[in-house]
């Protein structure tokens, strides 16, 4: 049996558009999509509904993607997740889901769905991913609200 860390970090960082965050943060509302994959194998990957956050702050984010323009900060990883889990349960009952760090440019024992390149590893990223119970559901994006995360996260601008 091979041992997994998956302890979630203490901070997660969510960058993406104010008015996006803002309903994060107020609703605790977040997209759920199938992964976006850099490698050629991209079906390989597929199956999967996630939510993506880094476990560090990265500036640079600001720069490589488009339209970001803030951030969130969640002071506390560990209720996020439980919170974040309880409630795609409820809208995903036949669904299940795991959350970990992704292990760049060795494979993860968890699967290529927490695995990437070796050039994506200042990303830091932590990774929520659920898959269906049953063959043949469906991957089409899904959003989620968790009810407000004001207590355990808040919101920044580029420049705060």
């Amino acid at each position: 049996m091979t041992l997994i860390d998956s302890k979630r970090p203490p901070k997660l960082y969510y960058f993406s558009e104010r008015s996006g965050l803002e309903r994060s943060l107020s609703l605790g509302e977040f997209r759920l999509s199938p992964p976006i994959a850099d490698l050629p194998a991209a079906a390989s990957v597929g199956g999967f509904l996630v939510l993506s956050l880094m476990q560090a702050w990265d500036g640079t984010l600001f720069d490589a993607l488009p339209n970001v323009d803030s951030y969130l900060v969640v002071h506390d990883a560990e209720e996020f997740g439980e919170r974040l889990h309880r409630a795609v349960q409820k809208t995903l009952p036949d669904w299940v889901g795991i959350d970990a760090a992704i292990s760049y440019g060795a494979p993860s024992p968890l699967g290529k769905i927490f695995s990437r390149a070796k050039n994506h590893a200042s990303e830091n990223e932590w990774r929520f991913a659920w898959r269906p119970m049953q063959a043949g559901a469906s991957l089409h994006p899904v959003v989620i609200r968790i009810g407000s995360i004001e207590d355990i996260a808040e919101l920044h601008g580029r420049h705060d």
